[in-house]
């Protein structure tokens, strides 16, 4: 994976369709066996990172990426670590209102229901001081009203944002500036209105 990044690396800092070398000078450069390199290389490829080209003048080349597939892989390079979360959240609540008017707009009879089955989860998980099942049941909300927006970016981000607080949130304590009763309080009064 370490002569996977150094062509990533190479990539990078290299224009798009810029040679980067001949396969044998890179496999040199990355210090690894062949068999090591030509794996490195299919993962630089398949990442959208390296393209080859056979012939005179060819080699490997810096690929030119379109954008979402750019930000596809710089999402990937992130370290997924609980030091995140705090990002994450902040991301989370910024796109809070944009969510929560696709499903004003587009919601179903169907999808209304299912909001109101889960907020009234939340509120009985609040008045037992359940907070992991309130944010469990938070993050079901959070979902259901994502998967509502027709906008496939949005939907798309806000889900990822969610898969990461569900792996790393429960593990962490509360600020003590901000007691997690009336944060999770605030929270559901904000779907809840």
């Amino acid at each position: 994976m370490m002569a996977a990044n150094r062509l990533q690396e190479l990539a990078a800092r290299a224009g798009q369709g810029e040679r980067l070398g001949s396969k044998n000078e890179l496999w040199k450069l990355c210090s690894v066996s062949i068999g090591t390199f030509n794996e490195a290389l299919k993962i630089a490829q398949a990442r959208g990172y390296v393209t080859l080209r056979r012939g005179p003048g060819g080699g490997i080349f810096a690929a030119q990426q379109a954008p979402l597939v750019k930000l596809g892989n710089q999402i990937l390079a992130i370290d997924d670590s609980e030091h995140i979360v705090a990002d994450v959240q902040r991301m989370r609540n910024a796109l809070d209102p944009l969510v929560l008017e696709d499903a004003l707009l587009h919601s179903s009879a169907a999808d209304i229901l299912e909001m109101r089955n889960e907020l009234e989860a939340m509120k009985q998980a609040m008045a037992v001081d359940d907070i992991p099942t309130f944010l469990h049941g938070n993050w079901r909300f959070q979902a259901c009203i994502a998967g509502i927006s027709p906008n496939v970016v949005l939907r798309t981000v806000f889900l990822s944002l969610l898969e990461v607080l569900e792996q790393h949130a429960v593990t962490l304590p509360a600020a003590p500036d901000r007691p997690l009763h009336d944060v999770l309080k605030r929270r559901y009064e904000l779907y809840e209105g």
